[in-house]
């Protein structure tokens, strides 16, 4: 198992640079002068060249390259000029949010999709299929943005079901103390029933968002990778054994269809990571996506930098889980690796 995980941690290595390289360059040929922005507008080119000094923008660009490269090395991801705190201590602050968001969106997503994919395929032409059908359609069709606006509009402004899409807890409420920087999970730690019920109502919006994203691909590769179970020798074997047909289906038949569902929940997860972006700003969600749109917009590149390498590092860390959990479903898999 060690030497698994070692060798595809190796094998993403050549990833991970390719990753560095490609942003630095990306955020240096990307319109608008970080200097200008930050002299002010009645700024005069003499004290937007001094800033630009004080940035290191007006070295070479391999020097600047190599001074990035060794302080990432010593772990060191740059200062956010529109915040002027350390690039590493705002991503650390916001990555809870974000990861509780994408999270709970997929915890959903898959609690919705895989026993939808499962009856579609059992009751193959019946409504729960149709319905299904109609679910991945609207899903994939609606852009995410668009999906969150509708749900503002209609449970907050229409209906006033939903508190005020602002933040993650309502503003009568104090966070909890933070023990793992997940409000719902901290809340329970402290035992904070209020601020536990205002954290889930802002989650309910948001985290619906990506949930109808989400759940769209992972049904249908369920029903699709349970068709082709379901049609096998073994499993119509399991059923003249007179075995109880849920045994059959959950025991038997879901089990060999999984692997492609778990690909898919990888892949689905980290399309989350990038749809929280959107998701984040329309609902003013305060995590990583969040800030790295603000930096955009400012012309700030370092954290701009750190959030696409973060965002490469939990890709490479969720494939390396979905490797390891095909050994857990199907020891074949281990043997072979």
């Amino acid at each position: 198992m060690l030497r698994l995980i070692g060798r595809r941690l190796l094998t993403a290595l050549p990833s991970i640079v390719g990753v560095i390289i490609v942003t630095f360059l990306l955020t240096r040929v990307l319109p608008g002068d970080p200097a200008a922005y930050f002299a002010g507008p009645a700024a005069t080119p003499a004290a937007i060249a001094e800033v630009r000094t004080k940035l290191g923008l007006d070295r070479p660009l391999p020097e600047q390259f190599f001074s990035y490269v060794a302080g990432l090395a010593r772990g060191d991801l740059g200062t956010s000029l529109t915040t002027g705190r350390p690039v590493m201590t705002e991503l650390a602050a916001r990555l809870p949010a974000s990861a509780e968001l994408t999270l709970a969106g997929l915890i959903l997503s898959f609690m919705i999709a895989v026993p939808l994919g499962i009856l579609a395929a059992i009751r193959q032409g019946s409504w729960i299929d149709h319905l299904c059908r109609v679910l991945a359609t609207a899903g994939v069709s609606l852009p995410v943005f668009f999906t969150g606006l509708l749900l503002v509009y209609v449970f907050y402004y229409l209906t006033g079901i939903a508190p005020s899409p602002v933040g993650r807890i309502d503003v009568f409420y104090s966070p909890p103390p933070s023990v793992t920087g997940f409000y719902v999970i901290d809340a329970l730690i402290a035992r904070d029933f209020g601020a536990l019920r205002a954290a889930l109502s802002q989650l309910a919006l948001p985290v619906a968002t990506l949930a109808i994203f989400s759940l769209a691909p992972i049904a249908r590769i369920t029903r699709a990778s349970m068709l082709g179970v379901l049609s096998s020798e073994f499993i119509r074997t399991a059923r003249a054994s007179g075995l109880r047909p849920t045994t059959v289906v959950i025991t038997y038949a879901f089990r060999n269809a999984l692997i492609p569902v778990v690909t898919t929940i990888g892949m689905v997860f980290s399309f989350l990571l990038g749809a929280n972006v959107l998701v984040e700003k329309v609902f003013a969600w305060p995590g990583v996506g969040s800030f790295a749109i603000e930096a955009l917009i400012a012309s700030d590149f370092a954290p701009v930098q750190g959030f696409v390498l973060t965002m490469a590092i939990l890709y490479i860390l969720i494939n390396l889980s979905i490797d390891l959990l095909y050994g857990v479903i199907d020891p074949r898999v281990r043997i072979e690796g």
